[in-house]
């Protein structure tokens, strides 16, 4: 059996990041983040935009009403200033001063790519290159021993490979631990060497050149090393080069300020911890020693022992004061060049596990600093952010060189929980976060004046404090309570001022701000699906339980970006096309003519009338429609014929109607100098400009574009309003920078806003060329269009020749149906070329401006569409999505693609450019609408007829599946769909206070003293959500040291139903009892009852949890399941099988001793498939007469099975496995020879992704109570990633198609430069350990697959020229791949059991791939009479037959 594995989501959030110049500076561009997470790679740009605005539809009367009476600004008071760098007094302003406009921060993706390895850091450099374009240049380490350097490329947009450095083969990767070391990366800041850490306390040192003098020494030529910028690395042992002590590295770093490369060691001579701390203590070791690159000499500058043993991490102090900060769990050390050791306990605990002289112990202080981060925000001033996102200012209080103390600040504000932090230029600070999102701060030190009472009082001067101000774009945190409330910290030490002045003083403080953020929702913990309401319909949602600690909550994805119907328009038609036009009233005036503005300001942007046509009955009909009074539709005018085209003419004043005999000018009452393009049947076209003196349309003179008889198959025009194409026209007027003042004159409207307008045209021979108007100049020709080039440049090719043919050119398949350039983008949108060929290929380009004046297009997505008989057209829109955010809506340029499998084309800012389905089967006609004074509403003509539309509210689109996220303020491990009520059941994680007792309930500790307290350990509720509001119903509340580790939906047998049984909510759990009692654990069986709601209460249906049992065990519960109405679940290595007696107790029936550990557990009819976590995967069948658990086969090899699941298709079984090493397995059964059988590797394994291990480690440290800290300690070790959210496919494939694509495979591994230079077979290739070859056949990588898309269509016909098979044959075949069968979440297997029905469900052949539909039964109240109903729903996946069954898998 064979399968393709392809990701459908890919990594959320920031494990590394790295600021440097890599693009040329622009206008708004100001500096580039770089972040990693997984095998993600993004490139950001950090634009400096104007502030947002509040919307101008608000009144003055609006404005004054959300002010509180009384609290009105008038001058004088303190008021926050529109730069947002503090405050002003607005009495010392001058009104003569005109204040510059506000501007703030924002990100916006330039590029994204899924590299073929496993990112462990990333840093930047500078080579003897930068020097000329003064640009730095990248470097990433990867899993398996590798630096790659790349740069960026203004030609291509992108980023292009210099070279890549292996270290694989060294001796110290040799060891048999080294899958377990985490490489990390560090670069020198005069980028003269890097550093990739290796296992066995080694270094791979990497030497740049960086001057001419070191290419003398080397005899290197200048030239050659501008291609060749490094020098040979070496691999540096600091244990036999540097010093023998130097074992066991915790941390390294490169220091400032120094004549050579000099690097600080953290390291830890002895291992130890907290019960060998009476033998072993302050085990911590510094050592900073200089590298001579030349002489190959390591002198050791200085040398600090004893050192506490949980020192964490270092960061290196500024030039000006030198020395490295040491982070530990329970201090801050400060460490200078002379030894010198400057410690700052935060805790009670610092005293007691070190010996290390420290500053004496704020009584009140009790923090702990493990999972903290540090950054400077200045040179004396850096920022300490916990693991909760709490924010601790330190100040180091020094006198020149020599520090004397650590003041430690109490907490000024909360953020994301942080995995990286990084100091920009321009007093930014990056805070990258693994679980959630990631944000840009500002911290500024400013001065300010201080009052006479506070300047005597110290404690009221703070060192640093937040800026309240509420102007920037924070829309991406739905959580008000996120950052908590802003306050001042009012503990710091006063600037020093003259005794006895009574003039004003000063103090210096920092300010801190908000900027912007990067939408992240984090690791994925468990997920269902449930039913969510659009309006009446109900789809299919995938529920996530997501994030961490404050930033935990539920993610809901959907594959189709959700709509909802507002109203039904069958009145007005509109099969073959919709327009809905905004028309500007007006009347005269004494000669002028004056706009009829509405009741806003800008009233005069809405729709005002629409225009629909059918083209049946013959010859058609077309209707113009207008808004009444009660906000109906009426259609007082009906034209006989088809409609073309129609759109907005002579600035708004009039609707240009094009009918396909006629151009129509309806209600002229201006002038303008727009231009019409009229595609006729025969291929030609024809040109119509407005004329200005009389109000009408008259032909344009063509002859510079060529003889009149030239044919072309299809053209657009575009209006730049971007200044990306923005030039000095013929008359020399420069269009595009015209003044855009807002007037309400009609004479001033149409001379106001006018932009560089352009046309595009293609011609049969594949040429596209793009015209300047209104004098017709040709400005780009290319001929690489049709082969649909990653890039588009200009050839300066004159005007092509397309004469008449006899006989007449037949359509070809590469033939271009259609073109559109378009502008796509939130905050600046930039134009994109759009390309929809006849075969079916969509192909999207985004325009770039580089040195010479030929602008380029970089192919962003290619698509593979399907070609059918319905017309398909491009429409672009402008939206203003509802959001709930307080900041008011944003605004989204897009397109819509219309015709079969209708699609949104969408780019954000943060995410990217992307597309989703609408979720129709066919849209015949589509607009944006404003008519009803909406600007997130559209019209669409579907199957359905016409309707208007809008989207759901809070949609985030920076995803490949538009979400919602849910803030909850708490992370969640489960969470399951109950289908008889409807609702979410979840069991959310919590901290709280462990105490330890004896056998007779005895206290056996408590604390002692100050800054010491009890220990947290993890406690679970469970919660009953409706879906519907994400109301919580109801809860319970487990025991205080008890935690879930598995919640199940069953179905049991029971006496209180007709049928005999009903689904029970089963949970499993953990009781914690200390390191000297066993674990214990218990089964709960919970019933959803409906009870009588709250009068006061808008839910008109409530529910509740019922307890029915409660069973004791002596071990933790660690899976359950439930097998032909009977409750399955484990217990360390057993297995037992129980029956719900009476509805009150539970009775075993059978049992079976298994492995070691069970991880998990599943059903299939009466089959039962048992994960273990050292003896691999167990097949047993339940046979009821007698009770038995009969063994079918085991797999006979060691293996860790965190996740296993059954996996099938057309009568072919297979049991997929994954394990901690992040390792995919599919296992066949084999029936033959004993009763015992072997499970075999089937030859077919790959690689997920690394955070495989990660989930496997978390799920055995919530299991394994007593076995916690070691655990955690093995986690840290084993996984280099955080979980990395990412959500992927396993999707069986018939033999004809894997045979194609596995050759596909081996001609993209060789044929096409891959990110990095990286090897993808390398990446997925899995070590055997039965025979001598490795495991790398039977599972196809979607990833390096997915290449195939992005090639140039002739290089797709090379490739599967060489492969023996045609290109359109290969498409087809990965065209049937995208619908999902298996989804693997950070390598978390799951199927869908919660709404699947086991048994033959109806299905439909839509002619390509069969659709699963299934029926599930639901009742609902509408009023006080109650309904059941069945609702049909297709999900978004397709199945194939097994013997007659389906089983739904995701």
């Amino acid at each position: 059996m064979h399968a393709l594995r392809h990701d459908i989501l890919s990594a959320s959030g920031v494990d590394f990041a790295v600021s440097l110049n890599l693009t040329s500076s622009t206008s708004s561009t100001v500096v580039n983040i770089v972040t990693a997470k997984s095998n993600l790679l993004r490139v950001y740009g950090i634009r400096e935009l104007p502030s947002p605005i509040f919307d101008h539809v608000e009144s003055e009367r609006d404005k004054r009403a959300r002010v509180r009476k009384g609290t009105e600004a008038v001058e004088g008071e303190v008021e926050m200033d529109q730069s947002g760098e503090g405050w002003v007094n607005m009495g010392t302003v001058k009104s003569n001063v005109i204040q510059e406009p506000a501007t703030t921060y924002h990100f916006y993706l330039m590029r994204e790519h899924t590299l073929h390895g496993t990112v462990t850091g990333i840093d930047k450099v500078r080579t003897i290159s930068s020097s000329d374009d003064k640009l730095d240049r990248l470097l990433v380490s990867l899993k398996d021993a590798k630096i790659a350097l790349l740069e960026w490329s203004e030609a291509t947009h992108d980023l292009v490979t210099v070279s890549i450095h292996t270290y694989e083969r060294s001796p110290q990767m040799s060891v048999l631990d080294s899958h377990l070391f985490r490489a990390e990366l560090r670069a020198d800041p005069l980028s003269r060497c890097a550093a990739l850490s290796l296992p066995k306390d080694s270094l791979a040192i990497l030497p740049f050149y960086q001057t001419q003098a070191e290419l003398d020494v080397m005899e290197q030529d200048q030239s050659l090393a501008r291609e060749v910028p490094y020098s040979p690395s070496f691999v540096l042992d600091l244990v036999a080069d540097v010093d023998p002590n130097v074992r066991n590295v915790i941390d390294f770093v490169f220091l400032p300020g120094y004549n050579n490369p000099t690097i600080a060691v953290l390291c830890q001579s002895e291992k130890t911890w907290a019960g060998r701390l009476k033998e072993f203590r302050d085990t911590g070791r510094l050592y900073i020693f200089t590298l001579d690159l030349l002489s190959h000499t390591y002198p050791i500058i200085t040398a600090v022992d004893n050192l506490p043993y949980d020192c964490l991490s270092l960061l290196p102090c500024a030039q000006s004061i030198g020395g490295v900060v040491i982070l530990t769990v329970n201090s801050l050390i400060y460490v200078d060049q002379a030894a010198r050791r400057v410690s700052l306990p935060v805790n009670g605990w610092s005293a007691r596990v070190s010996d290390i002289h420290s500053l004496p112990l704020d009584k009140d202080l009790n923090l702990s600093l493990e999972g903290s981060s540090l950054v400077f925000a200045d040179e004396k001033t850096f920022f300490v952010i916990r693991k909760d996102g709490i924010v601790h200012p330190v100040e180091i209080i020094s006198d020149g060189r020599t520090v004397s103390k650590l003041v430690l600040s109490p907490a000024l504000a909360q953020t994301t929980i942080p995995a990286v932090t990084k100091q920009l230029d321009g007093g930014m600070l990056f805070v990258g976060s693994s679980v959630g999102p990631s944000v840009l701060l500002k911290a500024v030190r400013v001065k300010e004046e201080v009052e006479e009472g506070e300047a005597d009082d110290t404690s009221a001067t703070p060192a640093a404090v937040v800026d309240t101000k509420n102007s920037m774009d924070i829309d991406d945190f739905e959580d008000d309570d996120l950052y908590g409330e802003s306050k001042s910290v009012t503990q710091m030490a006063a600037n020093g001022v003259a005794p006895g002045a009574r003039s004003s003083r000063t103090r210096s403080v920092v300010h801190l701000s908000l900027c912007d953020s990067l939408p992240a929702y984090g690791p994925i913990a468990d997920m269902t699906f449930s039913l969510s309401k659009l309006g009446e319909r109900y789809v299919p949602e995938l529920v996530v339980a997501t994030g961490s600690s404050h930033l935990g909550g539920f993610t809901l994805f959907q594959r189709d970006l959700p709509i909802r119907t507002k109203r039904k328009l069958h009145v007005l038609g509109g099969a073959r096309g919709i327009w809905s036009i905004p028309v500007r009233q007006s009347h005269r005036v004494n000669g002028t003519s004056y706009e009829k503005t509405g009741s806003g300001l800008f009233a005069e942007e809405c729709d005002t009338i629409v225009i629909s046509t059918d083209a049946n009955p013959s010859p058609g009909v077309s209707r113009i429609a207008t808004r009444t009074a009660k906000a109906d539709l009426a259609i007082p005018t009906r034209i006989p014929g088809t409609t073309v085209g129609a759109g907005p003419f002579f600035q708004r004043t009039a609707v240009l109607h094009v009918m396909t005999n006629a151009i129509r000018v309806l209600e002229p009452d201006g002038i303008c100098d727009p231009f019409v393009l009229i595609l006729r049947e025969d291929d030609t076209i024809g040109l119509f400009i407005g004329e200005m003196e009389r109000g009408k349309i008259r032909r344009k003179d063509m002859s510079p574009m060529g003889e009149k008889s030239s044919r072309y198959l299809t053209g657009c025009f575009y209006t730049d309003k971007s200044g990306l194409f923005e030039m000095t026209t013929t008359d020399g007027t420069v269009t595009a920078g015209a003044d855009k003042t807002i007037t309400s004159t009609l004479q001033t409207v149409v001379t106001a806003g006018h932009n560089s307008q352009w046309l595009a045209l293609v011609r049969p021979q594949g040429t596209m060329e793009i015209w300047s108007l209104p004098k017709l100049t040709l400005v780009f020709s290319t001929g690489a269009i049709t082969a649909l080039e990653p890039v588009l440049n200009d050839t300066f090719d004159p005007p092509a020749l397309s004469p008449l043919q006899d006989p007449p050119r037949k359509p070809q398949d590469l033939d271009i149906e259609q073109i559109l350039i378009a502008p796509l983008g939130e905050s600046a949108p930039i134009p994109h070329l759009f390309v929809f060929m006849r075969c079916g290929h969509l192909a999207i380009y985004d325009a770039h401006s580089i040195s010479p004046p030929t602008p380029p297009k970089r192919q962003k997505k290619p698509v593979l569409a399907e070609q059918k008989r319905i017309f398909r057209t491009f429409v672009p829109f402008v939206t203003s999505p509802t959001t709930s955010n307080v900041n008011g809506s944003h605004t989204l340029t897009g397109v819509f693609f219309t015709g079969d499998r209708p699609s949104w084309i969408l780019r954000t800012d943060r995410g990217g450019l992307k597309l989703f389905p609408s979720g129709h089967a066919v849209v015949h006609a589509f607009t944006a609408c404003s008519l009803w004074e909406s600007k997130a509403e559209f019209l669409v003509y579907s199957d359905e007829g016409p309707s208007l539309l809008e989207w759901m509210p809070d949609i985030e689109l920076d995803t490949s599946l538009p979400k919602r996220s849910l803030p909850r303020s708490r992370p969640y491990s489960n969470v399951v769909f109950e289908p008889s009520a409807s609702l979410i059941v979840a069991a959310s994680t919590l901290q709280a206070r462990f105490a330890s007792y004896d056998e007779d309930n005895n206290i056996l500790w408590e604390p002692d003293g100050a800054g010491v307290s009890f220990p947290q350990c993890d406690c679970s509720t469970l919660e009953l959500i409706s879906p519907d509001n994400w109301m919580t119903m109801d809860g319970y509340e487990f025991a205080p040291n008890e935690y879930v580790n598995a919640l199940e939906c069953v179905t049991l047998e029971t006496l209180s139903t007709e049928s005999g049984s009903r689904d029970f909510i089963a949970v499993g759990t953990s009781i914690d009892r200390g390191e000297d009692l066993a674990v214990k654990g218990a089964t709960y069986i919970f019933e959803v009852v409906e009870v009588v709601p709250d009068p006061s209460c808008p839910i008109q249906r409530w529910y509740k949890l019922k307890l029915r049992v409660r069973d004791d065990a002596k071990g933790p519960v660690t899976a359950l399941c439930g097998i032909n109405g009977y409750l399955v679940s484990s217990m360390g290595q057993k297995i037992f099988v129980r029956a719900f007696d009476l509805d009150e107790r539970l009775v075993g029936v059978a049992f079976l001793d298994v492995g070691v550990y069970v991880t998990s557990l599943r059903v299939l009819k009466n089959l039962l498939l048992i994960g273990d976590a050292v003896k691999s995967v167990w097949l047993v069948a339940f046979q009821e007469d007698p009770y038995k658990l009969v063994i079918l086969a085991k797999d006979i090899r060691r293996t860790y099975a965190t996740n296993i699941d059954f996996f099938f298709t057309n009568g072919e079984l297979s049991i997929v496995l994954d394990d901690e090493e992040g390792v995919l397995r599919l296992l066949s059964y084999d029936p033959s020879g004993n009763w015992i059988s072997t499970l075999e590797v089937d030859s077919t394994s790959c690689v997920v992704q690394s955070s495989t291990a990660t989930r496997s480690a978390e799920l055995l440290v919530r299991l394994h109570g007593e076995r916690r800290r070691t655990m955690r300690f093995h986690r840290r070790s084993s996984s280099p990633d955080s979980q990395t959210g990412s959500l992927s496919a396993l999707t069986p494939v018939d033999e004809g198609a894997f045979k194609r694509l596995h050759l596909l495979q081996g001609q993209l591994v060789r044929n096409v430069q891959h990110v990095a230079s990286l090897n993808p077979r390398a990446y997925r290739i899995v070590r055997n350990d039965a025979e001598s070859k490795p495991l790398s056949r039977g599972v196809l990588d979607g990833q390096l697959l997915g290449a195939f898309e992005e090639q140039s269509i002739q290089g797709q016909q090379e490739m599967t020229r060489q492969i023996g098979t045609e290109r359109m044959t290969v498409l087809r075949d990965w065209k049937t791949f995208f619908p999902m069968h298996l989804m693997v979440a950070s390598g978390l297997c799951w199927m869908v059991d919660k709404l699947c029905v086991y048994a033959s469900s109806e299905f439909a052949n839509d002619g390509s791939a069969f659709v699963v539909r299934f029926t599930t039964t639901m009742q609902y109240s509408s009023g006080h009479k109650r309904t059941t109903c069945v609702y049909n729903m297709y999900l978004w996946l397709y199945d194939r037959e097994f013997n007659g069954q389906f089983l739904l898998l995701i």
